[in-house]
């Protein structure tokens, strides 16, 4: 699974990124957020992404400076930068330096998906692994509950009721030892995952500017169309009829 790190200044633009990709259906997973190249730097220290999608201008230290001092440090995740056109030659320096791709803003989330899944065709061609190189990851049962409990949560989001009680049962493994890994490997908590994988699918549904907000919120699970917005608009940063109306 390919660990994800975003950094931008720019909270909607941050948000969007984390919520308004599939991450899951590529087999990524978002790890961890920052504002700035400094704060970048530590999350990278904490979380150890295998990609990391930074814009180029950003206050303190921009994107450029903390690829470089990422390099330094030994740090060999996967850039995508994110850049305005004006800044295109700034960029190349940082393609040549080992950036392995980036994107004009604004961009489109299908370009981003693409571009991850470039990457991930890198990594599989220079993996290659053989059944030997396998049976470490076949056996290692940390990686199986959380891969089956992110499956779970994709298939069952809509339900009003889930939480890790089901999920744990249905994995046949202790709450406790669930809560455990998922954080360890993906920081996140089960509600805090569920909780960022209802609103990207929320996200979605609102694109389709026919869709009342009470509907998308029974869709993704909330029966309290009040608390929905509120967690919306915690999450993505304005409320669901303000993305709507942002979708036209």
């Amino acid at each position: 699974m390919l660990k994800v790190l975003v950094v931008d200044d720019e909270t909607v633009v941050r948000r969007g990124i984390v919520l308004g990709v599939d991450w899951a259906s590529m087999g990524c997973v978002v790890v961890g957020e920052a504002a700035n190249g400094e704060e970048g730097l530590e999350a990278v220290e904490r979380y150890k992404p295998n990609l990391i999608i930074t814009d180029v201008r950003m206050p303190r230290m921009d994107g450029i400076e903390m690829m470089f001092e990422l390099r330094r440090r030994g740090c060999r995740a996967h850039v995508i930068l994110l850049t305005a056109y004006s800044d295109f030659e700034y960029v190349r320096s940082a393609l040549q330096f080992g950036a392995v791709d980036y994107l004009l803003k604004p961009f489109r989330d299908q370009e981003l998906m693409g571009a991850v899944a470039r990457i991930r065709q890198k990594e599989d061609e220079q993996t290659a692994l053989t059944p030997q190189d396998l049976l470490p990851l076949v056996r290692g049962d940390k990686s199986k509950y959380v891969l089956q409990a992110l499956n779970y949560i994709a298939e069952h989001y809509g339900d009003n009721d889930i939480s890790i009680t089901p999920i744990a049962r249905h994995l046949n493994v202790s709450e406790s030892h669930l809560s455990h890994i998922f954080k360890k490997e993906t920081s996140y908590t089960i509600v805090g995952y569920l909780t960022q994988y209802r609103m990207h699918r929320a996200m979605e549904l609102l694109r389709d500017r026919r869709r009342k907000v009470y509907e998308v919120a029974e869709l993704v699970g909330y029966r309290d169309v009040a608390y929905f917005g509120s967690a919306f608009k915690k999450a993505v940063g304005m409320s669901p009829s303000e993305y709507q109306d942002r979708c036209r």
